[in-house]
């Protein structure tokens, strides 16, 4: 009960109702967390309250969609295995980071990466230590959307893990933020850490010609208009809300450092296409081995 509505109340039944509605607050929390270990069962502890949900929409019924839907994602078209090392480049505030923990099993491990410290502190305090194979780092790479104060660029950040250091890396909603110089140097990055035949999964919106024609026909959640080189954004003041990229770009970069892509490519549902996987774009390639990388 908020004090400006407790001064309208007469003095004499003020401590009634305010016993009345902690009472109901209580019920509240109450039944809340009984739903809430109805939807996440033992891992509950691992779900961030919703006013932490900067990485994605806001709920918790989405929140745990968005995860299981990603698990299958990494294990049906990445053919992530349980004993694998794991790099997850944008890890948020573990929405997609969850599932993992009943599927990694002791031998695999999950390096979390993010440039939100709110999002890297949550998953440092709630997921380590229960799981010491589960590890966060916060990179203070500057970014004017989710990091405007960060120290680094994106354009040169190199990650802090050694070459050939995991089975595959996961980039969400990452390349969606960032233009052409800093998607290259992370590109690299993805593939120095990357061991030969290790997979990579990460996510755009593809400009080709059937997206750009639904874009053109009013047809896309995204109006990606504003050109910045090989990318178009929807705002030429704040391109990092959202970003595309010339298919035919990112092909030749993936040729460029040594990834193959593996067919099909998937694509989203962000442009108003009827058929889709997911909503953004998503592409997994191999690390080309460095002698099949000469031929």
């Amino acid at each position: 009960m908020s004090p400006d509505f407790k001064k309208l109340l007469p003095q004499r039944v003020r401590p009634a109702l305010g016993g009345a509605w902690q009472k109901l607050k209580q019920r509240g929390q109450r039944l809340d967390r009984r739903y809430m270990r109805g939807l996440f069962g033992a891992n509950v502890d691992l779900v961030p309250p919703a006013s932490l949900m900067f990485d994605g929409p806001v709920g918790y019924e989405v929140f745990k969609d968005n995860g299981e839907e990603f698990l299958r994602h990494y294990i049906q078209l990445a053919a992530l295995k349980p004993t694998e090392r794991m790099l997850d480049v944008g890890s948020g505030v573990g929405r997609k980071t969850l599932p993992l923990v009943s599927y990694l099993v002791a031998e695999g491990s999950y390096e979390g990466i993010d440039i939100v410290p709110k999002g890297v502190e949550w998953c440092k305090k709630q997921y380590t230590p229960r799981f010491p194979n589960f590890r966060f780092q916060l990179i203070d790479v500057y970014n004017h959307l989710y990091n405007p104060s960060g120290k680094y660029s994106a354009k040169d950040y190199k990650f802090r893990f050694p070459e050939a250091e995991f089975d595959f890396v996961v980039l969400n909603s990452v390349f969606t933020h960032m233009l052409a110089e800093d998607v290259e140097n992370y590109l690299s990055e993805v593939t120095r850490v990357l061991k030969p035949g290790g997979r990579c999964l990460i996510s755009f919106f593809l400009l080709n010609d059937e997206s750009s024609q639904l874009i053109a026909q009013g047809e896309s959640s995204l109006n990606l208009t504003q050109e910045f080189g090989p990318a178009r954004a929807i705002s030429r003041e704040m391109p990092e809300d959202a970003v595309g990229f010339a298919e035919s770009y990112v092909w030749d970069l993936y040729r460029r450092f040594g990834l193959d892509i593996q067919q099909p490519v998937h694509y989203g549902s962000w442009c108003g296409r009827k058929e889709y996987l997911s909503y953004q774009d998503l592409i997994v390639a191999t690390k080309v081995a460095p002698n099949k990388q000469e031929q």
